[in-house]
């Protein structure tokens, strides 16, 4: 079951890194991972809940950063433990792997910490503005699948490393939003 598994897992990188690519995408999809392509979005963010929800916005900020952290440092531990060989690291892989970043990252592969973050993010995102604008929640998820997609697009992450993040992300992202809606909720302040 296992080899069955581990052999799925490279068939779809092979087709997502080494397939489905044109000239457009291979320029276009690596900028997805990069944190100076969503700073407009962190910005926006920031204003939108500190403009429109007051002191109830700063807290949002608060969860959002410990969200963050949370994910962040639940997945290098899991990383450590599993001690998976990424993609463009694998010497049974050398000269079939496209890699479209400058580096690759000496940390292990499973499970991913872009997936992990991202979706605890949109996670958390999505149960603290569903109330406002379930379409504009709803983004948050397509923001984390590109950004997973462009892991294993550009070589450094399986199939199932992102997979693994985005289930782990979403667990925290659940818990720390529900913990969120229960206890401070975005509520717009009252003027008197």
């Amino acid at each position: 079951m296992k080899q069955a598994l581990l052999h799925l897992d490279h068939q779809l990188f092979n087709l997502i890194n080494g397939q489905w690519h044109t000239p457009w995408t291979d320029a276009f999809i690596p900028m997805l991972r990069e944190p100076f392509m969503w700073a407009p979005l962190y910005l926006f963010l920031v204003l939108f809940v500190t403009i429109n929800f007051g002191w109830r916005g700063f807290w949002w900020i608060a969860f959002f950063l410990l969200t963050f952290g949370l994910a962040d440092q639940s997945s290098l531990h899991i990383k450590d433990f599993f001690d998976r060989v990424r993609p463009c690291r694998n010497p049974d892989l050398a000269g079939t792997v496209r890699i479209l970043v400058s580096y690759c990252p000496q940390s292990g592969s499973f499970t991913s910490n872009h997936a992990a973050n991202h979706f605890a993010l949109g996670t958390f995102c999505f149960l603290t503005f569903r109330h406002i604008n379930k379409w504009f929640a709803s983004l948050f998820f397509v923001w984390a699948i590109a950004i997973c997609y462009a892991q294993v697009y550009v070589g450094v992450h399986y199939p199932f490393d992102v997979t693994g993040g985005a289930i782990l992300g979403i667990f925290l992202g659940f818990m720390s939003g529900s913990f969120f809606q229960r206890r401070i909720r975005l509520e717009p302040e009252l003027t008197t």
